[in-house]
């Protein structure tokens, strides 16, 4: 019976041995320390990331153009003419009103000064034909070529083609009139049949024939009519009216033609 106890004794103590609880199991470690190579840190700036990409190159600078040498007559009157009833298309500026500068690139001069003038009427009624280009556009008596009724037409000859930018005519700026089919036209052609460039045209109907003008008409005062020619090349500049508010009859004072070679 003894030697029963003893070996239940000992199978006691042995199952007590084996549940004992187990310490826990060592961490695992991190490993080797790994060095890595530290990164350089992007330059700092005030601007802001996009701006930092190449940037389109800007518009030529407002520097290359320059006014054109555009000298205005005396005036001759002040405000808007009341004798304009029934006159269609018509550009009303508004009371003082002044051309303003006229740019263009630098180097553009009046090519038309004192260049010769022929026209659809080779012997004007008032005047010579080389009045309109001699630099001279008051409104006297003795400046003005008158030229005869319906479509009438002055030519300068710029003597070679010309890059022309603007043409600015005045016919009559003694009394409020306003000249009715005001064509301006440039070619390479004196005959005007070929390479043909209008530009202005306030012939609301086609009676001169050359096409339907989108321009207004407008009153002929100090400030004559400035056209942009926008750079057309050409060695003649044709300018044509057929008659005015007051009367059939068609008049020039100066014509001048704003270019470069």
């Amino acid at each position: 019976m003894k030697k029963m106890f003893g070996l239940i004794f000992l199978a006691l103590l042995l199952a007590a041995v084996s549940c004992k609880k187990q310490p826990p199991a060592e961490p695992v470690g991190p490993g080797p320390e790994v060095h890595q190579q530290p990164t350089t840190p992007a330059p700092q700036t005030d601007k802001p990331a996009a701006a930092q990409t190449e940037q389109t190159p800007p518009a030529a600078a407002s520097g290359d153009l320059v006014a054109i040498p555009l000298v205005l007559p005396k005036p001759q009157f002040v405000g808007t003419p009341e004798n304009l009833f029934g006159i269609e298309n018509i550009d009303k500026k508004p009371d003082g009103w002044v051309q303003p500068p006229f740019m263009a690139p630098k180097g553009v001069v009046n090519v038309a000064l004192n260049k010769p003038v022929t026209s659809s009427e080779p012997e004007p009624i008032m005047g010579e034909l080389k009045m309109i280009t001699d630099g001279d556009k008051e409104a006297t008596d003795g400046s003005v070529v008158e030229l005869g009724p319906f479509s009438q037409w002055v030519q300068v000859d710029l003597g070679e083609s010309h890059e022309v930018y603007a043409v600015a005519i005045w016919h009559f700026h003694k009394q409020a009139r306003v000249y009715f089919d005001v064509i301006v036209q440039i070619s390479d052609d004196p005959e005007f049949v070929t390479g043909v460039t209008t530009l202005f045209n306030s012939d609301i109907d086609n009676s001169s024939g050359l096409g339907v003008g989108q321009d207004k008409n407008y009153v002929d005062d100090r400030n004559g009519l400035v056209v942009d020619a926008k750079g057309t090349k050409g060695r003649y500049v044709r300018c044509y009216s057929a008659g005015n508010n007051s009367s059939d009859l068609n008049h020039y004072i100066e014509v001048e033609v704003f270019g470069k070679k």
